[in-house]
Formats: C-alpha cells, sequence, structure tokens
C-alpha cells in the first residue's frame, strides 16, 4: 500500500533543486526580512501593499504604504531600477503582494513576496507597528 504523499511520485533530486532554488529568487520570508532589519542590513525597499487603513492598523516595522493599484511608474519615479523590493500583503489567503509583484516587475523593478504577509509576520511572533489612527477610520480588508 502506499501512502497519500507518494501517490504522485517526487521529482527526480536535479529537478527539484531547480524548482526549490528558483522558488528563492521570488520569494524571501518573515525571518529573513526580520533578521536583516535586526542586522542593519536593509538594502530592499519593503512595501505593504493593502489599503492605507490596513496599514494603519498595523504594519512591519520599516515598511512603506503604497496600496498595488497605486503602483505606476509615477509613484515610483524616486526610485532608481536599482531597487529591490520586497512586497507584502495580508497573509497567504490574499494576492495583493502577487498582484504587485506583477506590476513592479512590469515596470523593471526587481521584487520579491515576503511570503506570510502580515499574518506570517505575527505567526513568528514579531511585532506591528501601528500608525496614529485617522478620524473616522473604519476597519477594512485588504484593498489591494
Amino acid at each position: 500500500m502506499t501512502s497519500l504523499v507518494r501517490q504522485i511520485p517526487a521529482a527526480p533530486s536535479a529537478i527539484a533543486l531547480m524548482h526549490f532554488s528558483n522558488r528563492l529568487t521570488f520569494e524571501t520570508d518573515c525571518s529573513d526580512v526580520h533578521g536583516s532589519q535586526q542586522a542593519g542590513v536593509v538594502d530592499f525597499t519593503l512595501v505593504d501593499v493593502r489599503g492605507p487603513l490596513a496599514f494603519e492598523r498595523g504594519h512591519v516595522p520599516g515598511a512603506i504604504n503604497i496600496p498595488g493599484r497605486l503602483l505606476t511608474i509615477e509613484a515610483l519615479a524616486a526610485y532608481p531600477q536599482s531597487t529591490l523590493f520586497v512586497v507584502y500583503c495580508a497573509g497567504p489567503h490574499c494576492n495583493g503582494a502577487n498582484k504587485a509583484a506583477v506590476k513592479l516587475a512590469a515596470l523593471g523593478y526587481s521584487v520579491k513576496e515576503m511570503i506570510g504577509g502580515v499574518t506570517g509576520w505575527l505567526d513568528e511572533g514579531f511585532e506591528l507597528s501601528v500608525a496614529a489612527p485617522r478620524a473616522n477610520s473604519q476597519p477594512i480588508g485588504c484593498e489591494c
């Protein structure tokens, strides 16, 4: 009897090596971002692509807020093409970071997704920064 895991055979090791190595060129994780921040080696721009109200409620320290729908060449004019953007959204249930990564790549920027987003950050036990709330701000969803 074969387990459910082995019903579909694993890829040969050379193909697995290529696949998993390639994934790391597209993504980073919360621990690597946090570790880089703690070491003072932040050679990337961390972007929270959620809406401003979600950003105010809590975001990864050091992140800037550019909602995904606002990622345009005009909004990014201050960033040289050599900028590495690391984008994140609410978490694995949201594809806003993927959409933002597509836009950034189409504009010629290097980009990685911080997998896990805010959910992953909190799961790792890291603290969020909270911005002062605006008057009459209401809780909202991702807006990315």
